[in-house]
Protein backbone atom coordinates (compact mmCIF):
# COMPACT_ATOMS: atom_id res chain seq x y z
CA UNK A 1 0.00 0.00 0.00
CA UNK A 2 1.25 3.34 -1.28
CA UNK A 3 1.97 5.53 1.56
CA UNK A 4 -0.26 8.38 0.50
CA UNK A 5 -3.36 5.38 0.81
CA UNK A 6 -2.46 4.49 4.07
CA UNK A 7 -2.52 8.15 5.41
CA UNK A 8 -6.21 7.86 3.78
CA UNK A 9 -6.94 4.84 5.66
CA UNK A 10 -6.11 6.44 9.44
CA UNK A 11 -7.46 9.27 8.17
CA UNK A 12 -11.54 7.70 7.52
CA UNK A 13 -10.47 5.19 10.74
CA UNK A 14 -10.08 8.08 13.08
CA UNK A 15 -12.96 10.13 11.86
CA UNK A 16 -15.28 6.54 12.41
CA UNK A 17 -13.65 6.80 15.57
CA UNK A 18 -14.72 10.31 16.31
CA UNK A 19 -17.93 10.37 14.92
CA UNK A 20 -21.15 10.68 17.69
CA UNK A 21 -23.70 7.60 17.81
CA UNK A 22 -25.90 7.73 15.33
CA UNK A 23 -29.36 8.62 15.86
CA UNK A 24 -30.67 4.90 15.27
CA UNK A 25 -27.64 3.44 18.02
CA UNK A 26 -29.68 6.25 20.97
CA UNK A 27 -31.43 4.93 23.14
CA UNK A 28 -35.09 6.30 22.97
CA UNK A 29 -36.79 8.86 25.11
CA UNK A 30 -38.95 6.60 27.68
CA UNK A 31 -42.59 7.65 26.88
CA UNK A 32 -43.90 10.10 29.74
CA UNK A 33 -46.89 7.99 31.76
CA UNK A 34 -50.10 9.45 34.06
CA UNK A 35 -52.49 7.63 36.39
CA UNK A 36 -55.75 8.13 36.33
CA UNK A 37 -57.89 9.45 38.04
CA UNK A 38 -56.80 13.31 37.07
CA UNK A 39 -58.39 14.97 39.89
CA UNK A 40 -58.72 12.87 43.16
CA UNK A 41 -62.39 13.95 43.22
CA UNK A 42 -65.51 15.03 40.69
CA UNK A 43 -68.51 14.13 38.87
CA UNK A 44 -70.36 15.17 35.65
CA UNK A 45 -67.05 16.33 33.73
CA UNK A 46 -66.50 18.27 30.69
CA UNK A 47 -63.78 20.10 28.48
CA UNK A 48 -63.82 22.81 25.91
CA UNK A 49 -60.19 22.61 23.98
CA UNK A 50 -59.65 25.80 22.28
CA UNK A 51 -56.81 27.82 20.98
CA UNK A 52 -54.79 25.72 22.38
CA UNK A 53 -55.83 25.38 26.36
CA UNK A 54 -58.45 22.93 27.67
CA UNK A 55 -61.07 24.87 30.32
CA UNK A 56 -62.76 22.25 32.42
CA UNK A 57 -65.57 22.37 34.84
CA UNK A 58 -67.53 19.76 36.86
CA UNK A 59 -70.21 19.52 39.21
CA UNK A 60 -69.55 20.88 42.73
CA UNK A 61 -73.52 21.88 43.75
CA UNK A 62 -72.78 25.78 45.09
CA UNK A 63 -71.23 27.61 41.46
CA UNK A 64 -69.31 26.94 38.63
CA UNK A 65 -65.74 26.80 38.62
CA UNK A 66 -63.61 26.62 35.42
CA UNK A 67 -59.83 24.98 35.00
CA UNK A 68 -57.65 25.98 32.47
CA UNK A 69 -54.17 23.63 31.09
CA UNK A 70 -52.50 23.08 28.25
CA UNK A 71 -52.23 19.16 29.29
CA UNK A 72 -55.20 16.89 30.30
CA UNK A 73 -52.74 15.12 32.37
CA UNK A 74 -51.51 17.93 34.26
CA UNK A 75 -55.09 19.28 35.02
CA UNK A 76 -54.57 18.94 38.72
CA UNK A 77 -51.95 21.44 39.09
CA UNK A 78 -54.32 24.13 37.48
CA UNK A 79 -56.24 26.03 40.72
CA UNK A 80 -59.92 25.62 39.93
CA UNK A 81 -61.51 29.77 39.66
CA UNK A 82 -64.80 30.62 40.82
CA UNK A 83 -66.53 32.04 37.48
CA UNK A 84 -69.97 32.29 38.72
CA UNK A 85 -71.68 32.01 41.75
CA UNK A 86 -75.80 32.43 42.06
CA UNK A 87 -77.77 35.17 43.93
CA UNK A 88 -79.45 33.74 46.89
CA UNK A 89 -83.51 33.15 46.37
CA UNK A 90 -83.63 32.30 42.64
CA UNK A 91 -84.93 29.26 40.60
CA UNK A 92 -81.50 28.53 40.10
CA UNK A 93 -79.70 28.99 43.48
CA UNK A 94 -79.49 25.77 44.79
CA UNK A 95 -78.21 22.28 43.63
CA UNK A 96 -76.23 23.54 40.52
CA UNK A 97 -75.38 20.29 38.28
CA UNK A 98 -73.40 19.43 35.37
CA UNK A 99 -71.92 22.73 33.80
CA UNK A 100 -71.09 22.21 30.09
CA UNK A 101 -69.22 25.17 28.43
CA UNK A 102 -69.58 25.75 24.51
CA UNK A 103 -68.10 28.41 21.85
CA UNK A 104 -71.00 29.67 19.80
CA UNK A 105 -71.52 32.47 17.38
CA UNK A 106 -67.77 34.46 18.47
CA UNK A 107 -69.55 33.83 22.29
CA UNK A 108 -68.66 31.67 25.50
CA UNK A 109 -72.22 30.17 27.11
CA UNK A 110 -72.47 28.14 30.05
CA UNK A 111 -75.05 25.46 30.37
CA UNK A 112 -76.25 24.45 33.86
CA UNK A 113 -79.18 22.71 35.72
CA UNK A 114 -80.05 24.02 39.18
CA UNK A 115 -83.36 24.49 41.08
CA UNK A 116 -84.63 27.06 43.95
CA UNK A 117 -84.41 24.78 47.33
CA UNK A 118 -81.77 22.64 49.14
CA UNK A 119 -84.24 18.88 47.88
CA UNK A 120 -82.66 17.70 50.55
CA UNK A 121 -86.45 15.27 50.93
CA UNK A 122 -85.99 14.68 47.01
CA UNK A 123 -82.84 14.64 45.19
CA UNK A 124 -84.06 14.68 41.61
CA UNK A 125 -86.68 17.93 42.74
CA UNK A 126 -89.25 18.36 39.87
CA UNK A 127 -88.20 22.29 40.24
CA UNK A 128 -84.90 21.66 38.21
CA UNK A 129 -84.43 23.41 35.05
CA UNK A 130 -81.80 24.38 32.64
CA UNK A 131 -79.82 27.92 32.66
CA UNK A 132 -77.63 29.57 30.55
CA UNK A 133 -74.54 32.09 31.24
CA UNK A 134 -73.19 34.15 28.26
CA UNK A 135 -69.13 35.94 28.37
CA UNK A 136 -68.38 37.89 25.38
CA UNK A 137 -64.42 38.20 26.36
CA UNK A 138 -61.85 36.31 24.59
CA UNK A 139 -61.41 33.73 27.44
CA UNK A 140 -63.64 32.40 29.75
CA UNK A 141 -61.26 32.71 32.48
CA UNK A 142 -62.80 35.85 34.23
CA UNK A 143 -65.86 36.68 36.07
CA UNK A 144 -67.79 38.42 33.13
CA UNK A 145 -70.86 36.10 32.91
CA UNK A 146 -74.10 37.25 32.34
CA UNK A 147 -77.05 35.24 33.33
CA UNK A 148 -79.08 34.51 30.26
CA UNK A 149 -82.25 32.84 31.68
CA UNK A 150 -83.87 29.64 31.95
CA UNK A 151 -83.52 27.39 28.27
CA UNK A 152 -86.62 25.80 28.08
CA UNK A 153 -88.92 24.49 24.97
CA UNK A 154 -92.66 25.27 25.55
CA UNK A 155 -93.52 22.39 27.71
CA UNK A 156 -91.10 23.76 30.31
CA UNK A 157 -90.69 20.30 32.13
CA UNK A 158 -87.94 18.84 34.55
CA UNK A 159 -84.90 19.04 32.94
CA UNK A 160 -80.82 18.39 33.19
CA UNK A 161 -77.63 17.72 31.30
CA UNK A 162 -78.17 20.28 28.39
CA UNK A 163 -75.85 19.94 25.54
CA UNK A 164 -75.67 21.18 22.09
CA UNK A 165 -75.49 20.09 18.42
CA UNK A 166 -74.28 22.27 16.59
CA UNK A 167 -74.76 22.02 12.85
CA UNK A 168 -73.12 24.80 11.12
CA UNK A 169 -76.29 27.26 10.45
CA UNK A 170 -79.22 25.31 12.57
CA UNK A 171 -78.21 24.64 16.36
CA UNK A 172 -80.42 22.18 18.31
CA UNK A 173 -80.37 21.84 22.44
CA UNK A 174 -80.61 18.37 23.34
CA UNK A 175 -81.14 17.41 27.68
CA UNK A 176 -82.11 14.67 29.57
CA UNK A 177 -85.98 15.02 30.75
CA UNK A 178 -89.10 14.02 32.33
CA UNK A 179 -92.40 13.51 30.53
CA UNK A 180 -94.49 15.23 32.55
CA UNK A 181 -93.91 17.47 35.78
CA UNK A 182 -94.55 14.86 38.32
CA UNK A 183 -91.89 12.09 38.27
CA UNK A 184 -93.65 9.42 39.87
CA UNK A 185 -96.06 9.33 36.99
CA UNK A 186 -93.34 9.50 34.65
CA UNK A 187 -92.90 6.14 36.33
CA UNK A 188 -89.01 6.96 37.36
CA UNK A 189 -87.77 7.30 33.62
CA UNK A 190 -85.31 9.99 32.45
CA UNK A 191 -85.30 10.91 28.44
CA UNK A 192 -83.94 12.52 26.06
CA UNK A 193 -85.20 15.61 24.21
CA UNK A 194 -84.00 17.79 21.75
CA UNK A 195 -85.52 20.93 20.45
CA UNK A 196 -84.43 23.49 17.59
CA UNK A 197 -82.37 27.07 19.12
CA UNK A 198 -83.58 30.40 18.20
CA UNK A 199 -79.90 31.39 19.69
CA UNK A 200 -77.58 29.96 22.05
CA UNK A 201 -80.08 30.65 25.14
CA UNK A 202 -83.58 30.45 23.49
CA UNK A 203 -85.65 27.60 22.18
CA UNK A 204 -88.51 27.13 19.89
CA UNK A 205 -91.59 25.03 19.92
CA UNK A 206 -92.03 21.73 22.01
CA UNK A 207 -88.91 19.48 22.26
CA UNK A 208 -89.13 15.96 20.60
CA UNK A 209 -87.73 12.71 22.73
CA UNK A 210 -84.98 10.83 20.73
CA UNK A 211 -84.68 8.29 23.29
CA UNK A 212 -85.65 6.34 26.49
CA UNK A 213 -83.91 3.19 28.45
CA UNK A 214 -85.92 0.44 26.22
CA UNK A 215 -82.96 -1.91 26.33
CA UNK A 216 -82.35 -4.41 29.72
CA UNK A 217 -78.53 -2.53 30.65
CA UNK A 218 -80.25 0.95 30.11
CA UNK A 219 -83.01 0.21 33.16
CA UNK A 220 -80.55 -0.27 36.25
CA UNK A 221 -82.82 2.59 37.10
CA UNK A 222 -84.59 3.90 33.88
CA UNK A 223 -82.00 6.13 32.65
CA UNK A 224 -80.83 8.10 29.97
CA UNK A 225 -79.03 11.61 30.73
CA UNK A 226 -75.74 12.71 29.82
CA UNK A 227 -76.01 13.32 26.43
CA UNK A 228 -72.76 14.37 24.26
CA UNK A 229 -71.73 14.90 20.68
CA UNK A 230 -69.12 13.64 19.02
CA UNK A 231 -67.98 13.95 15.39
CA UNK A 232 -65.78 11.31 13.48
CA UNK A 233 -63.14 12.98 11.16
CA UNK A 234 -65.74 11.95 8.26
CA UNK A 235 -68.50 14.52 9.81
CA UNK A 236 -70.51 11.70 11.01
CA UNK A 237 -72.54 12.22 14.17
CA UNK A 238 -72.89 10.44 17.21
CA UNK A 239 -74.62 11.05 20.58
CA UNK A 240 -73.20 9.06 23.28
CA UNK A 241 -75.25 9.39 26.58
CA UNK A 242 -75.08 7.74 30.18
CA UNK A 243 -77.74 4.95 30.47
CA UNK A 244 -78.97 3.79 34.06
CA UNK A 245 -78.69 5.17 37.48
CA UNK A 246 -75.80 6.84 38.71
CA UNK A 247 -76.59 5.42 41.99
CA UNK A 248 -75.74 1.59 40.78
CA UNK A 249 -72.74 0.34 39.44
CA UNK A 250 -74.59 -0.59 35.66
CA UNK A 251 -74.08 3.22 35.24
CA UNK A 252 -72.08 3.04 31.63
CA UNK A 253 -72.55 4.79 28.19
CA UNK A 254 -74.75 4.41 25.47
CA UNK A 255 -74.85 5.65 21.67
CA UNK A 256 -76.97 6.81 19.01
CA UNK A 257 -76.09 7.34 15.47
CA UNK A 258 -77.52 10.43 13.04
CA UNK A 259 -78.56 9.26 9.64
CA UNK A 260 -76.84 10.93 7.34
CA UNK A 261 -78.56 14.12 5.72
CA UNK A 262 -81.59 13.52 8.06
CA UNK A 263 -83.27 16.11 10.37
CA UNK A 264 -82.62 15.03 13.80
CA UNK A 265 -85.95 16.88 15.23
CA UNK A 266 -87.56 13.24 14.03
CA UNK A 267 -86.91 10.39 16.54
CA UNK A 268 -87.02 8.36 13.35
CA UNK A 269 -83.28 9.60 12.59
CA UNK A 270 -81.91 8.39 15.32
CA UNK A 271 -80.64 4.73 15.67
CA UNK A 272 -79.88 3.15 19.07
CA UNK A 273 -76.70 1.18 18.68
CA UNK A 274 -78.46 -1.95 20.94
CA UNK A 275 -75.13 -2.60 23.23
CA UNK A 276 -73.65 -0.33 25.88
CA UNK A 277 -70.28 1.06 24.40
CA UNK A 278 -68.37 1.38 27.55
CA UNK A 279 -69.08 -0.01 30.63
CA UNK A 280 -68.14 -1.14 34.09
CA UNK A 281 -64.69 -2.97 34.48
CA UNK A 282 -64.59 -5.26 37.74
CA UNK A 283 -61.05 -7.04 37.26
CA UNK A 284 -60.00 -3.05 37.05
CA UNK A 285 -61.60 -1.90 39.78
CA UNK A 286 -63.69 0.54 37.89
CA UNK A 287 -67.73 0.76 38.59
CA UNK A 288 -70.22 3.02 37.20
CA UNK A 289 -68.17 4.62 34.13
CA UNK A 290 -70.54 7.58 32.85
CA UNK A 291 -71.16 10.89 32.06
CA UNK A 292 -68.28 11.68 28.96
CA UNK A 293 -67.21 14.15 27.14
CA UNK A 294 -64.42 14.36 24.40
CA UNK A 295 -61.28 16.17 23.61
CA UNK A 296 -58.33 15.60 20.79
CA UNK A 297 -54.59 15.53 22.05
CA UNK A 298 -52.87 19.30 21.81
CA UNK A 299 -51.50 17.79 17.97
CA UNK A 300 -54.95 16.98 16.84
CA UNK A 301 -53.67 13.36 16.36
CA UNK A 302 -55.59 11.00 19.11
CA UNK A 303 -58.91 10.97 20.44
CA UNK A 304 -59.44 10.99 24.38
CA UNK A 305 -62.06 10.20 26.41
CA UNK A 306 -63.45 11.87 29.68
CA UNK A 307 -65.45 10.42 31.96
CA UNK A 308 -66.62 10.25 35.62
CA UNK A 309 -66.49 6.76 37.89
CA UNK A 310 -65.86 4.96 41.19
CA UNK A 311 -63.41 2.61 42.82
CA UNK A 312 -65.62 0.55 44.31
CA UNK A 313 -68.86 -1.48 44.12
CA UNK A 314 -71.61 0.33 45.76
CA UNK A 315 -70.08 4.16 45.90
CA UNK A 316 -73.13 5.36 43.98
CA UNK A 317 -73.68 9.30 43.30
CA UNK A 318 -71.78 10.50 46.22
CA UNK A 319 -68.55 12.35 46.44
CA UNK A 320 -66.84 9.13 45.74
CA UNK A 321 -66.55 9.41 41.51
CA UNK A 322 -63.52 10.89 40.14
CA UNK A 323 -62.70 12.31 36.29
CA UNK A 324 -60.22 10.28 34.22
CA UNK A 325 -59.73 9.78 30.86
CA UNK A 326 -58.32 7.83 28.27
CA UNK A 327 -57.22 7.22 24.85
CA UNK A 328 -59.95 5.58 22.26
CA UNK A 329 -60.18 4.72 18.40
CA UNK A 330 -61.99 4.19 15.52
CA UNK A 331 -63.29 1.72 13.19
CA UNK A 332 -62.04 1.45 9.63
CA UNK A 333 -65.83 3.02 9.24
CA UNK A 334 -65.27 5.69 11.58
CA UNK A 335 -67.02 3.91 14.60
CA UNK A 336 -65.76 5.02 18.21
CA UNK A 337 -64.32 2.01 20.30
CA UNK A 338 -63.65 3.39 23.96
CA UNK A 339 -62.34 0.00 24.74
CA UNK A 340 -62.46 -0.54 28.50
CA UNK A 341 -62.02 1.31 31.67
CA UNK A 342 -58.47 1.46 32.44
CA UNK A 343 -57.32 0.73 36.50
CA UNK A 344 -56.21 3.50 38.68
CA UNK A 345 -52.40 1.65 39.03
CA UNK A 346 -52.55 1.77 35.02
CA UNK A 347 -49.72 3.87 33.66
CA UNK A 348 -50.79 5.71 30.64
CA UNK A 349 -48.97 7.39 28.06
CA UNK A 350 -50.25 11.06 28.35
CA UNK A 351 -51.87 12.28 25.16
CA UNK A 352 -49.55 13.30 22.49
CA UNK A 353 -48.36 16.83 21.90
CA UNK A 354 -46.55 17.50 18.95
CA UNK A 355 -47.50 20.95 17.60
CA UNK A 356 -48.96 20.74 14.06
CA UNK A 357 -46.98 23.47 11.98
Amino acid sequence: MSTFLYLISLSLLACVQNTPATEEAKQPEEAKTFNNPILSKGADPWVLQKDGFYYYTQTNGRNIELRSTQKMEDLSSSNPLIVWQPVENQDYSKQIWAPELHFLDGKWYLYFAATFDSGKENSLNENRRMFVLENKSSSPMNQNWVLKGKIADATDHWAIDGTVLDMGENKYFIWSGWRTFDHKSNTGRQQLYIAKMVNPWSLEGERVMISEPTYEWEKNGLVNEGPVILKNKQGKIFLVYSASGCWTDEYKLGLLTLKENANPLNPDAWTKHNTPVFTKNIENGVYAPGYNGFFKSPDGKEDWLLYHANDNSGDGCGGKRSPRIQKFVWTSDGFPVFGRPEAVSEDLVVPSSEIHK
